[in-house]
């Protein structure tokens, strides 16, 4: 469902939101690639599902599928490039200590739409090589910082150009853990938990997302097969015009052959081990990375200060929406 914030109004006209939202994205790319050491590479749009290769996210949204008359097959709109990302550096010859960016672009058809959320997705997935001693919680929390310093730098680039924007963030991040929020707010959704503690702390990364917590409840769905559940998490700003936590970033240090094989048993998922991604990783022949997905739009949208995704990307709404943002004079895109 879609809010208005009361009194709101965007700082930018629709032609300088268009010249930085480019800002945006050539500093921001420029600014990761040399914080987490990243080449771009190019992606697939879609894959073969028998491969294994897509991501199934929390395992009830359906991808877009379609057939390929000249290759034989049905092709499927990736979910996200979390698997495929993994194989590229293997197949590429990447090195500890380096890794790959790209644009990835999907199809959520099941997405509920709201402010932050719309069916179609933009963001830059990186994956990096990384050697066992660093499958640890430091060496993600220090990744983490790194992400939020190309954050800052870009908004400081950007308000050199555009001064009249009035969105501050905090460099300083706050880590917390899923079960740390449970224990402290029982009583509220994990929403509510991101909510009331990125208020708080402004800037603000949740680990440990995808086991079940005390209460036997999930935080949040994650696929058994990428991120290890015990080493990964959400990086959240809090975004003033609504008044809420934005997640730009899941991210987290994927799976060994140890963990895969242990989160596919507690996800009822063992049928995966067939696959041919599968059979490579539990075979320890796949590299140990790390890695994760940062929204395009989300980017932009907490940057330039803008209360709805469909100001700085174009997507399909439903009536009630083009009708609520028409009446309050933000123009989707």
């Amino acid at each position: 469902m879609t809010t208005i914030p009361e009194g709101y109004v965007s700082t930018l006209s629709l032609y300088d939101t268009q010249k930085a939202i480019g800002l945006i994205k050539n500093v921001f790319q420029v600014k990761l690639c040399a914080a987490l050491h990243l080449k771009r590479v190019t992606a697939p749009l879609f894959v073969d599902p028998s491969t294994g290769l897509n991501d199934d996210l929390n395992g009830v949204e359906r991808p877009v599928g379609f057939d390929i008359p000249a290759v034989g097959i049905d092709g499927q709109v990736v979910h996200s490039l979390a698997k495929w990302k993994r194989l590229a550096l293997h197949d590429y010859g990447f090195y500890v200590g380096n890794g790959l960016v790209t644009d990835m672009n999907a199809i959520r058809r099941d997405e509920e739409l709201d402010n932050l959320h719309s069916v179609y997705v933009d963001q830059w997935d990186w994956e990096k090589v990384i050697d066992r001693e660093s499958r640890n919680i430091g060496f993600l929390q220090e990744t983490v910082g790194r992400i939020v310093s190309a954050v800052c730098g870009t908004l400081d680039e950007l308000k050199w150009q555009f001064s009249d924007l009035p969105v501050d963030l905090c460099r300083d991040v706050t880590f917390i853990t899923a079960q740390e929020l449970e224990d402290m707010w029982p009583e509220l959704s994990s929403k509510e938990r991101e909510n009331r503690f990125t208020k708080e702390h402004k800037t603000v990364f949740i680990e440990g997302i995808g086991g079940k917590l005390k209460s036997g409840k999930l935080h949040d769905g994650r696929a058994p097969d990428y991120d290890d559940w015990a080493l990964n998490g959400d990086l959240f700003f809090w975004h003033e015009p609504l008044g809420c936590a934005m997640e730009i970033s899941s991210m987290g240090i994927r799976v060994d052959p140890e963990s895969l094989d242990s989160q596919l048993k507690e996800a009822g998922c063992e049928h995966r081990r067939a696959l041919p991604f599968h059979k490579l990783l539990l075979a320890g022949e796949l590299p140990l990375t790390i890695g994760g997905g940062i929204g395009q739009s989300r980017l932009c949208m907490l940057l330039l200060g803008k209360a709805h995704i469909g100001e700085v990307q174009a997507s399909l709404w439903d009536s009630d929406t083009r009708e609520k943002c028409r009446e309050a004079g933000i123009v989707l895109l």
